[in-house]
């Protein structure tokens, strides 16, 4: 595909184009994309941004600030190319995320993110006056403190007056929309990521409603991707190059990012390594039962994204390189990824990679990193060795839970920055998962994935650009017997240390 992949110059573009709109945790992004969804080169714009956080768990963002910004990227990849004409317009944004607004929509709170963990004591009352397991397999999710049961219950009791103001609850994406189009839908996999739908019928869950103290009629109505959004006539006469596009409901990032990365179906796992981590399957249908170590997400009518959620990826990697101070010489390995790549080494420790607590598959959100068999001899590249090959069984423990809910898929693709830094770490994966590692090395996999979904509206027969891959990372058979034995050591250490206090 040459030395820039798919990107395509805007002479060479075939029509009809899209704009996809991506917010993440450290910035929004947009850009413009062709009728086979590739990027169109310098039609693309990034505003940075971060969470205010603070030591009691507070991890949230100005809503109107997020306006600003999509109204700053549409204003800049518009105005770059006169006489554009786009035809479809999808956006994502992390998950979950919640904003309170009155009649007159105007925010009454701030947009709480995923990483809000101040509804923490309410989540312990939910986990004991209900039945998670029930739960669970109704809704695709755990209790947890980044869905919305536990965060209303928390703003009713600590902000009763605002909750009372509050006519309805959105996500950032429908506020968004509400502000820039004057309307708003959820989209399925959005409304998914509340831990309030039923995962089978696609509707709010009655029960989870209650618990929250909200009512649906405060809640959005529900859109598959492929239904766009209705009077939404405002946004063309800001941006004349919109005036015919379709708005489709917002999408969350993690449904975005399996279409962009090429994992559509059953066959393809999508492994996501980057400041945190997920393994991720889409299924055709809903499964009947879920393992508990996972979560079920319904994103469309026929389709439901099943995975697991690691809290800590290249947050290792940080923590471990400014920690252990490593010298020249084994940074210089490191970087090089001679210490990734080696053979294993037994004298390397086994280490439990919870810095900040477990998603996947235990949800012991308390539990923290263990090193094991540390002595006087263990050196800095052994530690780091140890821990990566930690995160790998991680992903394998959740890999485990998917053939059982999935079966076998025929490939794992994998991408994210962790992947980008250090791809050596890919062996590893690979000997870990007793499986071929595919590197995806094509950029905003994220936003990709949101474009090809608008597509899938506007453009629905034409051929789409392949996405780039790399190297393939095989597993070593002869490491397969030190890989074992390293799973069942992390067992071991995983229940003695961590499953007790869980």
């Amino acid at each position: 595909m040459g030395k820039h992949g798919i990107i395509v110059d805007p002479d060479e573009a075939r029509e009809p184009f899209v704009l996809a709109l991506d917010v993440g945790s450290t910035a929004s992004r947009g850009g413009l994309y062709d009728a086979a969804g590739r990027p169109v080169r310098g039609l693309r714009h990034k505003v940075p941004h971060q969470f205010a956080t603070a030591a009691d768990g507070t991890a949230e963002i100005d809503p109107e600030q997020v306006v600003s910004e999509l109204a700053e990227i549409i204003n800049a990849v518009t105005s770059r190319r006169p006489g554009l004409r786009v035809a479809g317009v999808a956006l994502d944004t992390f998950a979950s995320s919640l904003v309170g607004v009155d009649d007159a929509g105007t925010a009454l709170t701030p947009c709480y993110t995923y990483a809000d963990s101040r509804c923490a004591p309410q989540l312990r009352t939910l986990r004991a006056e209900l039945d998670e397991p029930v739960i669970q397999q109704r809704t695709g999710t755990r209790l947890h403190t980044s869905y919305l049961p536990a965060r209303l219950r928390w703003l009713r009791e600590t902000a009763p007056a605002v909750f009372a103001r509050t006519s309805r609850w959105l996500s950032l994406g429908e506020f968004v929309h509400l502000r820039l189009l004057g309307t708003a839908a959820v989209g399925t996999s959005t409304a998914a990521w509340t831990g309030m739908l039923d995962r089978r019928t696609g509707v709010w869950d009655a029960e989870m409603l209650a618990v929250a103290g909200v009512d649906a009629a405060q809640l959005s109505q529900i859109h598959d991707p492929d239904r766009p959004l209705e009077d939404h006539g405002g946004a063309g006469g800001r941006w004349p190059a919109l005036a015919d596009a379709v708005w489709l409901a917002p999408v969350t990032d993690g449904f975005a990012s399996n279409i962009g990365i090429g994992a559509a179906d059953e066959s393809t796992i999508a492994a996501a390594a980057a400041t945190s981590g997920a393994m991720r399957v889409m299924l055709h249908g809903h499964p009947e039962t879920i393992p508990a170590g996972l979560w079920s997400y319904r994103v469309d009518s026929s389709r439901t994204l099943l995975g697991g959620a690691l809290n800590d990826v290249g947050r290792v990697v940080s923590w471990l390189e400014h920690t252990l101070a490593l010298d020249e010489r084994d940074t210089a390995a490191l970087d090089r990824d001679a210490t990734l790549l080696a053979d294993p080494d037994a004298a390397a420790p086994v280490v439990l990679p919870y810095l900040t607590g477990e998603r996947s598959t235990g949800w012991a959100a308390d539990a923290r990193a263990l090193f094991a068999d540390v002595s006087a001899a263990t050196t800095a590249p052994l530690l780091y060795r140890g821990a990566m090959e930690g995160v790998a069984l991680a992903y394998a423990r959740v890999a485990e839970q998917l053939k059982k809910a999935g079966g076998r898929p025929q490939r794992i693709l994998a991408g994210g920055r962790v992947t980008t830094d250090r791809p050596g770490w890919l062996q590893i994966l690979a000997d870990v998962l007793g499986a071929p590692v595919e590197q995806v090395t094509m950029k905003r996999t994220t936003m990709h994935g949101t474009a090809l979904l608008a597509l899938d509206v506007v453009a629905p027969g034409v051929e789409r650009a392949a996405v780039e891959i790399g190297a393939s990372y095989e597993p070593q058979t002869s490491r397969a017997a030190y890989y074992e034995d390293r799973a069942a050591r992390y067992q071991r250490l995983y229940d003695a240390v961590v499953a007790p206090h869980h």
